[in-house]
């Protein structure tokens, strides 16, 4: 498989405490990679990494031809051109409408005629469902509704990444499913690689086709959903079949999960 993204011994720290230890794996391009883990694991800091809200300690992330891990903020607004993000809560803005929210990014970082871009927003929403709902806010639309309006506006330049901060967070099982399908249909129609970030099990057997597992800061599993389902370590093990361990917090422990992972 061809590399989209290779993560080499990424090692981050907040303050003292070590969140990420010398993590590295790859990420396949053109697929949808699912990074898996559990509060406290480092999933939500290794996903700030990949989208460049925050710099490692130690070690490279390897993307579009550079190390975003040590690029400056000019440098890495060529890169970020190309990626796409679904924050967990949708991050739209309020006092815009849907179209608005959607145009946001051509109107940053392009040259597009007004005309176009109408063209371009009417053509993002139709893809994610959302049809006639230009102009429409956000506090008119429901928690499914916002994710889809989310996901719009990261396609909104086309790009090669497109990454999902728990996509599901928030929704019944219902739209959930409902998101799932659109994620499926969305990878199998354009050629962009997919990184979502998640703990749902249903999900994860829907949408992925790799899998990286990440437990207490260190990188336990990267592979596809086979050898997932086939691996013997007793975290993976614990986590697929949702058992239970005694909830003895270290400061350590807590300091991570107040960190947002």
């Amino acid at each position: 498989m061809e590399t989209a993204i290779e993560i080499k011994n990424l090692v981050t720290h907040y303050g003292d405490v070590k969140v990420l230890k010398d993590v590295s794996f790859s990420i396949p391009k053109g697929k949808t990679t699912v990074i898996l883990g559990g509060s406290g694991s480092g999933k939500s800091t290794l996903l700030k990494h990949l989208i460049g809200l925050l710099k490692p300690t130690t070690g490279q992330i390897l993307m579009n031809g550079g190390d975003i891990a040590v690029m400056n903020e000019q440098e890495f607004n060529e890169v970020r051109k190309r990626i796409g993000v679904l924050f967990q809560g949708a991050a739209l803005l309020n006092s815009l409408t849907v179209a608005d929210n959607v145009a946001l990014p051509m109107r940053e970082h392009t040259q597009l005629e007004e005309s176009t871009m109408q063209v371009m927003i009417r053509m993002k929403l139709d893809l994610v469902g959302l049809s006639g709902f230009e102009n429409y806010y956000p506090s008119q639309l429901s928690g499914g509704m916002k994710k889809r309006a989310g996901i719009a506006r990261a396609m909104a330049l086309d790009p090669a990444f497109l990454f999902f901060d728990e996509p599901s967070a928030g929704l019944d099982p219902i739209t959930a499913a409902g998101l799932d399908e659109l994620i499926l249909k969305l990878r199998q129609a354009f050629k962009m690689t997919f990184i979502v970030v998640t703990h749902e099990m249903p999900s994860v057997f829907k949408i992925a086709d790799y899998v990286v597992m990440l437990d207490r800061g260190d990188a336990v599993f990267a592979g596809t959903l086979d050898e997932l389902r086939a691996s013997d370590n007793e975290r993976i093990r614990m986590f697929l079949e949702r058992r239970s361990e005694k909830e003895v917090y270290s400061p350590e422990d807590y300091f991570r999960i107040i960190a947002g992972d």
